[in-house]
């Protein structure tokens, strides 16, 4: 190692904080986030002055995009030329931009998300407005730094005369931060400048009332204005964007006609993703997708098939796909080099800022301009005022050996300057005629008011104001233009439950995993003992293996046979009358093949912190294993499902319940037994664990049937047996034992009763609904069953065929003023049953 040589030793955490300190700032300052007065990154200040120095401007003729990518790249942007290019690209794309600054020949891309052709194809040039964003850069307007090899110089920012960062809004990701800020109308923007400059102390919401709300390039319907007013406040809200539909008749057939979309979404990629949601049949009645698009315009057409009601289809295609989108705002901008988050009259004030600092500083270069000139025309006027005195200025000059001595012998016989000596030798012989002299005095009267009115702005705030002011109206008249995004002011202020009714329904899921939601009203009461009616069209070998009510505001917590849990609202569970099969389970949660929902819970609320931790869900699987875990736990699911509970080989899950800490658990096993105990003797565990020993089988055929929590002691025990049997007895009879124990009597198992298959906590104000593996139900009021004793084998509460077994139980509450089908109480024969149920599913 030499002597000029030498090893720092430097602490690696701290060295790398710093780099990392420095990149980010790096790449927040010079590359992702725009500059707050001009509403450019450098990239695009970059290629815009790149354009303006390579003369490529509105009214001369286009150049080839690769000359001007070159040109940037060697002088300004020594980056890759895809960097380039695409920037420029964009800035010439009208689905992209509210007011596209580049004029693009070529092909520059399409909504569909198709690349441009390659910059050797293509030619460009700067539009009118964009101009307006360089006007007086050569008039020391802003400052210039020098370029990366410091051969050149650049503008820091240009001296823009339009709100760029307002009305073409602005996106970046940097390191730890990012910017998405929305386009404005130019005409509305103007108008809110206008106004914030006549009445400095003017409040956001009188801002928000000119301004009104974004304006994007591709139209579309601003759905509610919470997420707007909030943005113009804070700087962050999210804004609910709907593409523009019409109902119409073609040809005899209904279609929704689209003619805009939300800003930046892909045309081609909604379609694609509407055509596979079709076909996954989560949206239904579309018979076809036509995408009728051309250069006069977007159109998209959804025909519908004939039975579709167009607005249930259209407000599914808003929900399920692109045509509906949010654009969250983020209004982060450099200001004086700092990236910080701006409200809008923070935007507005800054540029106000930004054009008076312009303003002042072309009003000081041109009025030194201005004097430099009148200080050359007072030396002129001296020489030619008189006849007498430019014939001495001329033999002076004549008889000068030298132009130094010509200079020399002005300065002295007519009191000149340098300056001014220079400028009359250098005058041309043509300017000392009558005429031209006269020119020169009315050119200098004429300087000499400029340069009075320039002191008078420079000295005179509200001048300075006026000025921006009446630039701003003429830019307006320019280029301003109609707003092309409607708002919807009612829209989003309704959430889509305060559209759906709550009300009472019955939930029925089947073996093969189809549900639905079917009207409560569509269960008439009977008297038990009876047939039933027909109660869902199930495919062969299935049948209704749930049954349970719910309201449609409901959360449904679906517990699977792998121990996983899925979240769903109940309204989202599609409607369907009471003989209909229902919708595949997997349509509407991520549920893989191979796995089953087994077990479900109905919660109210799965937001109020209090109603979290002050509720459990208690699970148990048939081989008699129990868990308890807080609410709290399963108030965030994923659309993969969350882990609910680690089932052990050879079991499964079985039931859930929903407790508050204090409530007392029945158990009943297959076997006929029963067991009590107080939900204390279970604590709380987490998610994932497998739980503990709730109660002792009888044998390795024997398993859990069913649980119930009770927190209302004055509720009893109904239990019902495979063959259509049940009783219904008091909670008191269950005496309360140790949590593992094998429980005592529930009912009395016998041929002719078959195994226990249900167990449900009822009061006189339940009714009970009794699903055979067939499909029939029947309602009927708990009420008509007396309470009686633990051991009998209970009384006939549906009449079964031969082989046929009761597939599942549920309890609901009464049903008030129907009328209640009577069938007598009594064993009927087997082909009164056959004609019974034959005329009840003609029905």
């Amino acid at each position: 190692m030499t002597e000029s040589e030498k090893i720092i030793p430097v602490n690696i955490e701290e060295e790398m904080k710093s780099a990392y300190i420095d990149y980010s700032m790096s790449v927040i300052v010079s590359r992702a986030l725009p500059d707050v007065r001009d509403g450019l990154k450098p990239v695009h200040r970059r290629v815009l002055y790149g354009m303006y120095e390579l003369g490529v401007l509105s009214n001369r003729p286009y150049k080839k995009s690769a000359r001007i990518v070159g040109e940037v790249l060697g002088k300004y942007h020594p980056h890759g030329d895809s960097s380039v290019y695409d920037t420029m690209v964009r800035m010439a794309q009208d689905w992209s931009m509210r007011y596209t600054l580049v004029d693009g020949q070529g092909n520059f891309g399409s909504i569909d998300g198709d690349s441009p052709a390659a910059m050797r194809y293509t030619e460009a040039r700067l539009r009118r407005i964009a101009e307006e964003m360089l006007s007086d850069i050569e008039k020391d307007t802003v400052d210039f730094q020098l370029n990366f090899d410091d051969s050149l110089k650049e503008p820091t920012v240009l001296p823009t005369r339009i709100p760029n960062l307002l009305i073409n809004g602005a996106s970046g990701i940097a390191v730890g931060m990012a910017t998405n800020m929305p386009p404005h109308n130019l005409k509305d923007t103007i108008d809110a400048i206008v106004a914030l400059i006549e009445h400095p102390d003017i409040s956001i919401d009188e801002l928000i009332k000119i301004i009104k709300a974004p304006d994007f390039p591709t139209g579309g319907i601003i759905y509610g204005y919470e997420g707007v007013k909030e943005s113009y406040h804070t700087g962050r809200g999210r804004i609910a964007l709907r593409g523009k539909a019409n109902i119409e008749e073609i040809d005899g057939r209904t279609c929704i006609i689209v003619t805009e979309i939300p800003f930046q979404v892909n045309k081609s990629e909604m379609i694609k993703k509407t055509a596979d949601l079709v076909n996954d049949k989560k949206i239904e009645g579309i018979a076809d997708i036509r995408d009728e698009s051309d250069r006069d315009g977007l159109r998209v057409v959804y025909v519908l098939k004939k039975d579709a009601i167009p607005n249930v289809v259209l407000n599914h295609l808003y929900k399920y796909t692109p045509l509906q989108s949010t654009f969250s705002v983020n209004n982060i901008a450099l200001v004086n080099g700092r990236p910080m988050l701006v409200n809008l009259k923070e935007l507005i004030q800054h540029f106000i800022d930004f054009r008076h600092s312009v303003i002042m500083r072309r009003t000081r270069f041109e009025l030194e301009q201005a004097e430099k000139k009148a200080h050359i025309l007072e030396g002129l006027l001296k020489v030619i005022s008189s006849k007498d005195d430019l014939d001495r200025a001329i033999d002076l000059i004549r008889n000068s050996s030298s132009v130094d001595d010509a200079r020399s012998g002005l300065m002295a016989v007519f009191d000149l300057s340098e300056i001014q000596a220079k400028a009359i030798l250098e005058l041309r012989l043509q300017r000392l005629t009558g005429l031209e002299r006269e020119k020169i005095k009315a050119e200098y009267d004429e300087l000499m008011k400029t340069i009075a009115y320039l002191k008078e702005v420079l000295e005179s705030k509200e001048l300075q104001m006026k000025i921006i002011k009446d630039e701003l109206l003429e830019v307006k008249e320019k280029y301003g233009d109609e707003r092309r995004t409607t708002i919807d002011f009612s829209g989003g202020d309704l959430s889509i439950e305060d559209m759906i009714a709550d009300e009472e329904v019955v939930i029925t899921i089947s073996h093969a995993g189809y549900i639905k939601r079917t009207s409560l009203n569509e269960y008439r009461t009977q008297s038990r003992g009876g047939v039933g009616q027909k109660g869902a069209t199930t495919r062969d070998e299935d049948f209704v293996e749930h049954i349970f009510m719910a309201t449609n505001h409901n959360y449904l917590l679906l517990f699977t046979q792998s121990g996983k849990c899925y979240w769903l609202r109940v309204y989202e569970i599609p409607e369907g009358s009471k003989a209909s099969k229902g919708r595949a389970i997997q349509n509407l949660i991520n549920l893989p093949p191979d796995d089953k929902v087994l077990a479900y819970i109905n919660v109210d609320n799965l937001s109020v912190p209090d109603y979290l931790d002050k509720h459990y869900i208690t699970l148990v699987t048939k081989k008699g294993v129990i868990k308890k875990t807080t609410l709290e736990a399963y108030s965030r699911p994923r659309a993969n499902g969350i882990a609910a509970i680690t089932v052990r080989e050879g079991d499964e899950l079985l039931e859930a319940c929903l407790s508050d800490g204090n409530s007392e658990i029945v158990i009943a096993v297959r076997s006929g037994k029963a067991i009590r105990f107080h939900e204390s003797t279970v604590r709380p565990m987490g998610r994932s664990a497998a739980g503990v020993k709730a109660v002792t089988l009888a044998d390795e055929s024997d398993e859990v049937v069913g649980m119930v929590c009770v927190s209302d002691l004055n509720r009893d025990i109904l239990v019902v047996s495979e063959k259509g049997y049940g009783k219904r007895t008091s909670i008191d009879e269950y005496r309360i034992t140790n949590r593992g124990a094998k429980g005592v009597k529930t009912i009395n198992i016998t041929e002719k009763t078959g195994l226990l298959v249900a167990i449900k906590d009822v009061t006189d104000d339940d009714d009970l609904i009794i699903i055979n593996k067939k499909g029939v139900a029947i309602r009927f009021s708990v009420a008509d069953l007396r309470v009686m004793g633990r051991n009998t084998q209970g009384v006939r509460l549906i009449n079964l065929r031969n082989g046929e077994t009761i597939a599942s139980v549920c309890r609901v509450p009464r049903a008030e003023n129907e009328d209640s089908e009577q069938i007598p109480d009594s064993t009927l024969s087997l082909n009164d049953i056959s004609e019974q149920e034959s005329e009840t599913t003609s029905d």
